[in-house]
């Protein structure tokens, strides 16, 4: 029998599912086998794409930079990102129910955290991008100690999130409280998160817009005194690519699972959200993987780095197969390069 204002920490996970309304399964059923294939498979890419990004970042000089640091802190929210989900693809389905109350909320505390610095990151990057776009401020000259203290600040709200459920934030003496989609969570809770990932979107939103008219007044102001200025479009379409894509794979990732969070978080019964939550929980996983691709594989020296990362490991594992080794002419020199946005050739930095 429940009664009101007692705790329950004595209780199994089965006991708190059955409260919440939710299905605690004792096999593995398809939807169950499909959910974790897909789940492994996109951990997986995750970490070895975000992995390949730390890489390429350490390995290169010209990345040792402050606004790198913070492409570097968001591979590295990603990799954890990755980490946590696979810890919840090998601690799911039938296993749930084997889990104790402490395996659970760290279960849930990892992927909380990380997803929470690798959001907190996006916001970041698109500050220290609008700072120095406004202040005509080349990357180099950002202020390094500022961006530590960003990245610091977005590891502690991150701990924060990820921590406060185990300790008080959650359902355990107030049963008529918890949510659906995690039965151990208060509601609050899960709406608190859903907003402020929403406050984080338009925030970006209202930054990344900032910039595109910025810039397109000063391309246009400078295409009035060259005649027939023949970057002007180009420039402008390609901000306009630049900007969807940063803010449709946030909307497209994020945007589901934070509705079904708000409206299981708000208390909505008529709402099926438990048919989804898995499904739209990848999908925001998913967004550590595409994470990598716009906001690193597109930068011309990181596919270039990435190139020879993949190029060395490869000639590593031919050498250890061949029966004679012939050293690389190459080895110490540094590689005139033609850079295909403007054409200026650059000295590529050794690796």
């Amino acid at each position: 029998m429940v009664t009101m204002g007692q705790c329950y920490y004595n209780e199994t996970i089965g006991f708190f599912y059955n409260n919440s309304g939710k299905e605690l399964s004792s096999h593995w059923r398809p939807k169950d086998v499909v959910v974790v294939a897909l789940g492994l498979t996109v951990s997986v890419l995750v970490l070895l794409t975000n992995l390949l990004v730390i890489a390429a970042i350490a390995s290169n000089r010209r990345f040792h930079q402050p606004i790198y640091y913070l492409l570097g802190n968001l591979a590295a929210a990603d990799l954890f990102a990755g980490v946590a989900y696979l810890f919840l693809m090998f601690h799911t389905g039938p296993r749930t129910a084997r889990l104790s109350l402490q395996g659970w909320f760290l279960r849930q505390g990892l992927l909380d955290t990380s997803l929470t610095a690798s959001v907190a990151t996006l916001l970041a990057i698109a500050v220290e991008r609008h700072r120095s776009v406004m202040a005509v401020q080349l990357h180099s000259r950002l202020p390094r100690g500022r961006v530590i203290m960003l990245i610091v600040g977005v590891w502690v709200a991150a701990l924060g999130l990820g921590l406060l459920p185990a300790h008080s934030w959650h359902c355990l003496c107030a049963l008529d409280r918890c949510s659906r989609m995690a039965p151990l969570l208060s509601r609050s809770y899960l709406a608190v998160w859903a907003l402020s990932s929403l406050l984080v979107f338009l925030l970006m939103v209202a930054v990344y817009t900032r910039i595109f008219f910025y810039v397109r007044r000063r391309v246009q102001r400078m295409a009035e005194h060259v005649s027939c200025h023949p970057h002007y479009r180009e420039t402008t379409l390609s901000l306009v690519k630049t900007v969807v894509i940063i803010l449709g794979a946030f909307v497209v990732c994020w945007t589901p699972g934070q509705v079904v969070l708000l409206l299981d978080g708000l208390g909505c019964k008529s709402c099926n959200v438990l048919a989804v939550e898995k499904y739209f929980l990848l999908l925001a996983e998913a967004n550590s993987l595409v994470n990598a691709v716009v906001y690193s594989c597109r930068d011309a020296e990181m596919r270039r780095t990435f190139r020879h990362l993949l190029c060395c490991l490869c000639l590593r594992r031919s050498t250890h197969k061949s029966v004679r080794y012939t050293p690389s002419t190459q080895t110490g020199r540094s590689t005139r390069i033609m850079l295909p946005e403007n054409g200026h050739s650059l000295m590529d930095s050794t690796l």
